[in-house]
């Protein structure tokens, strides 16, 4: 009788994949499964500065740095992922120790405040992301990669898809 009851219980509560995928869904989707490839492109051209540098003795001089311009992709659009799938941190002394409803009003709290930042910093970011995306403006080493105009427009966009998803999760 009583596993009965908990395996009713358990079916009603909803999981991370119970609920419909819409647009916004798919396009956190569709960046997250696209970009996790850069994941095993990163260890390879490491794994090739490895071999360089201690059996050839000839170091590279692009490698760690496409590995950062890399890995800050993988990591702005891992922000978005999280949020989709509610994972980001979050305290839970007091939130798992009230009730449902309470819940919600908090949940709705911190998606205003997840929504207010992102305009924050869109706004405060804005001209700055154009102008080095305009310029193309580079990274100023001996390899200079364009690791500026690229990482702040794609900050500024990730920040508004995460601020998109959190609403779309509420």
């Amino acid at each position: 009788m009583l596993d009965k009851e908990l395996q009713e219980q358990n079916e009603k509560v909803a999981s991370k994949d119970d609920f419909p995928i819409n647009w916004i869904d798919r396009i956190s989707l569709f960046l997250s499964h696209t970009i996790k490839y850069l994941i095993p492109i990163i260890v390879l051209v490491m794994m090739y500065e490895i071999f360089m540098r201690y059996v050839v003795f000839k170091p590279t001089l692009w490698a760690n740095e496409l590995c950062l311009w890399l890995a800050g992709v993988c990591y702005l659009v891992g922000g978005i992922y999280a949020t989709r799938l509610r994972s980001h941190i979050r305290i839970v002394l007091l939130y798992d120790w009230v009730s449902r409803p309470t819940q919600r009003i908090f949940d709705l709290i911190s998606t205003i405040i997840i929504v207010l930042f992102a305009a924050a910093v869109i706004y405060g970011g804005m001209e700055d992301a154009y102008r080095s995306f305009i310029n193309w403006e580079r990274f100023a080493t001996y390899w200079d990669p364009p690791i500026p105009a690229t990482m702040k427009p794609l900050t500024l966009i990730c920040v508004f898809l995460i601020a998109l998803q959190s609403v779309n999760n509420l």
